[in-house]
């Protein structure tokens, strides 16, 4: 349903919009958009609030539209406003909104219904979507108190919580740019982002990011005021304040400075950056504007046939990242649904216990999240009786065929599946905490087909999604009603793809055209330029090409292409995850080869990890029943890789030799490798904040191991 049909141009009553103010919704007159705000060139008739009171109005309907004036598709000051690609036959066509209008139209119709919910002292604790707006405006006028200046930033460092949703809607309405900062983000680049961002104010998780932000303090300018969400401050410094004393500190701004600062804020103007994760140079802070996210989270939900205040979700992914705060805040905001927080320590192992708590209906999961499923799951098989396995291998291989057959739009499912789903199948999603599941998702990186059919076997098909922080999250989605092995889906509705530059094979550039493309990189006219070309497509830099059916597949990234000193340009990916499923036991790979003569690989072995998320020197369960069945002892990394144990290395070898055989080149063969002492993680640097490869770092790294197959 669209935010309109949640007030009908009849309801010119009295709406509460805080704890003691109220608007009146009334005349309304219809214009016309002309063409300086739509593109391609057309006409959309919208309706426009009149202002005839003295006291502010507060823009509660869809078609209440507030557009500032604006001639170009960018832009990368923080206070410009940027044209809307706006066509009247389309989706893309609905009236712009707000991140206000949205939320008030989700608390008009379901301001009773939980929204946020987290756990304190081991009892869930709930926030209605009306406690969670009052919350927020109260926020908001505490942000106004400590100086927060209009289009500056609020900086948010933390796990996710109630409180980093309240501030960063709180800091949206009163007028500030939202801008989460990665938790594993060391002080120097905390100051850079927040320095960047030109925060006024900071909001800190603990103690530990505390210290980060008072090493840096004296090289943020425009830092007013620090704000610690969870604990009790560990010293008194002046302008630091707790989380209650700071939801206090507004209780004397009037209501109507708060609605006045919301009444001029307009859709196609920035309210929220989001810094990529840097791997090569200083993070850019990607400008995304009201309708970038209102309108992104509603094409997006209604693509996935979202269902108004049904859904649920666990919030544990970084905030910072685009993915986890699209699913996270935006789409559950617009949809009335549910968001319950994960424990901090979700991803060194109690996500799991979160999960089977929640139950949730839709669940995203980066690729490695997905592996370490597989592989606890696998490690858990291994332990089980031989009646157990065959039976569990049976079921997989039914399972499997009734995936394939679904994809394939085959209702039908193989014999046996009915016994096959109430022995394994059942058992399984209830485990994992997914048996009401509607959907599962992967992004944020490429995932392997072996990890896609090991899930689609246990009847689990996982959904891949594509895009970037540039197109406000999503730009290609899957779902039940369309899916392909390895596709990342077909474009969002209202949304267009274009290929840039196709081969012989009809692999291209891949661009982006939509409302959900963003404002500009702040402060970066070069960098912005680089990205959105003139006519106003943004450009991935990832190739892809689409089959008979418009599926989109990802082929390779420009910048990672392997271009041999032969000149054959080598994508390596789809390499390192060949040799992934042909050899279980390593962990991560890395293929190295520009402007050389072969290629080779850096590889790792999967290890446990500890509480603090690094890898150790131990050896996962399955890799050490592998290590049994070839006849080596070895129960750790390090002693594999001193001995050079025969056995393993014999085996890396021969699954290499398999990937070769594939090979469609000579120059497409690996012809060394060797194995590192250790795996890659966030913590080291070789990952980014969602599991992603940073090659030019881990170039950098092993650049003595690299120069050595080279004779270098």
């Amino acid at each position: 349903m669209s935010a309109d049909e949640c007030m009908s141009p009849s309801d010119s009553k009295e709406i509460p919009v805080s704890g003691n103010g109220s608007v009146k919704t009334e005349e309304y007159q219809t214009v016309a958009l002309h063409d300086s705000n739509n593109h391609p060139n057309g006409n959309c008739s919208i309706s426009v609030k009149s202002n005839t009171d003295d006291e502010p109005a507060i823009p509660l309907k869809a078609e209440d539209v507030r557009l500032a004036p604006a001639e170009e598709l960018w832009c990368t000051a923080r206070d410009e406003a940027v044209k809307l690609r706006m066509n009247a036959s389309e989706l893309s066509s609905e009236p712009p909104m707000t991140v206000h209008q949205m939320f008030m139209a989700t608390v008009q119709k379901y301001g009773d219904y939980p929204a946020l919910r987290a756990k304190k002292d081991g009892a869930w604790v709930t926030l209605t979507y009306k406690e969670y707006y009052q919350h927020s405006r109260a926020a908001a006028k505490s942000f106004l108190k400590l100086g927060l200046e209009r289009f500056h930033g609020v900086g948010i460092l933390g796990f996710n919580s109630p409180e980093w949703f309240i501030a960063d809607v709180g800091c949206i309405l009163a007028g500030g740019l939202a801008t989460g900062i990665y938790t594993t983000n060391s002080p120097e680049a905390c100051q850079y982002v927040a320095d960047n961002a030109e925060a006024n104010v900071l909001v800190v998780e603990n103690n530990k990011q505390l210290i980060k932000i008072l090493q840096v303090r004296d090289q943020l300018s425009h830092l007013k005021a620090i704000v610690q969400y969870k604990g009790e401050l560990e010293q008194k410094l002046p302008n630091l304040y707790t989380w209650a004393e700071f939801m206090k500190l507004g209780e004397n701004v009037p209501d109507a400075e708060l609605d006045a600062l919301i009444d001029s804020q307009k859709a196609n103007e920035c309210c929220t950056l989001i810094y990529t994760s840097g791997t090569t140079g200083n993070p850019k802070g990607v400008m995304l504007s009201h309708d970038n996210i209102t309108w992104t989270a509603n094409s997006a939900g209604n693509m996935v046939r979202l269902k108004m205040a049904e859904e649920e979700v666990v919030s544990y992914l970084p905030l910072s990242h685009v993915a986890a705060q699209v699913q996270d805040m935006w789409i559950c905001m617009r949809f009335a649904a549910i968001t319950n927080f994960a424990e901090p320590d979700a991803l060194k192992g109690s996500l799991a216990n979160t999960l089977r708590e929640v139950r949730p209906t839709g669940f995203l999961g980066v690729p490695r999240v997905w592996e370490k499923m597989q592989e606890a799951m696998k490690a858990a098989g291994a332990k089980s009786s031989i009646m157990k396995k065959k039976i569990a291998d049976w079921a997989k291989g039914i399972g499997l065929q009734a995936s394939y057959n679904a994809m394939n739009g085959d209702s039908s499912v193989p014999w046996g599946f009915t016994l096959a789903n109430q022995l394994v199948f059942k058992n399984v999603l209830k485990a994992l905490g997914l048996d009401r599941c509607r959907a599962c998702f992967t992004g944020a990186a490429p995932i392997t087909k072996d990890t896609l059919e090991y899930f689609m076997s246990l009847h689990i098909p996982v959904f891949e999604l594509y895009g970037m922080s540039e197109s406000t999250g999503p730009h290609t989605m899957s779902c039940a009603e369309g899916f392909r092995i390895m596709s990342c889906g077909k474009v969002l509705t209202g949304c267009k793809t274009k290929l840039d530059k196709p081969d012989s094979d009809g692999n291209g550039e891949i661009c982006f055209w939509g409302r959900h493309v963003f404002m500009g990189y702040l402060n970066m006219p070069e960098k912005t330029e680089e990205a959105l070309d003139a006519e106003g497509w943004l450009h991935s830099g990832d190739l892809g090409k689409h089959d008979s059916n418009d599926f989109l597949f990802i082929t390779g990234r420009i910048k990672e292409l392997i271009i041999t000193a032969g000149g054959e340009n080598i994508p390596p990916v789809p390499i390192e995850d060949a040799l992934k499923e042909e050899v279980s036991i390593i962990s991560n790979i890395m293929l190295v080869g520009d402007k050389k003569k072969f290629l080779a690989m850096l590889l790792t072995l999967k290890c446990n990890i500890d509480d603090n998320g690094d890898p150790t020197d131990e050896l996962t369960p399955p890799v050490v029943e592998f290590c049994r069945q070839h006849g080596v002892t070895a129960s750790k990394v390090s002693e594999i890789i001193s001995k050079k144990e025969p056995a393993i290395y014999k085996a890396i070898q021969e699954g290499v030799d398999r990937v070769n055989a594939k090979a469609t080149s000579n120059a497409q063969r690996v012809q060394k490798w060797t194995l590192l002492p250790r795996d890659f993680s966030i913590s080291g640097g070789e990952l980014g904040p969602t599991m992603k490869l940073k090659r030019p770092v881990v170039s950098k790294m092993y650049q003595e191991e690299i120069n050595q197959f080279y004779g270098e």
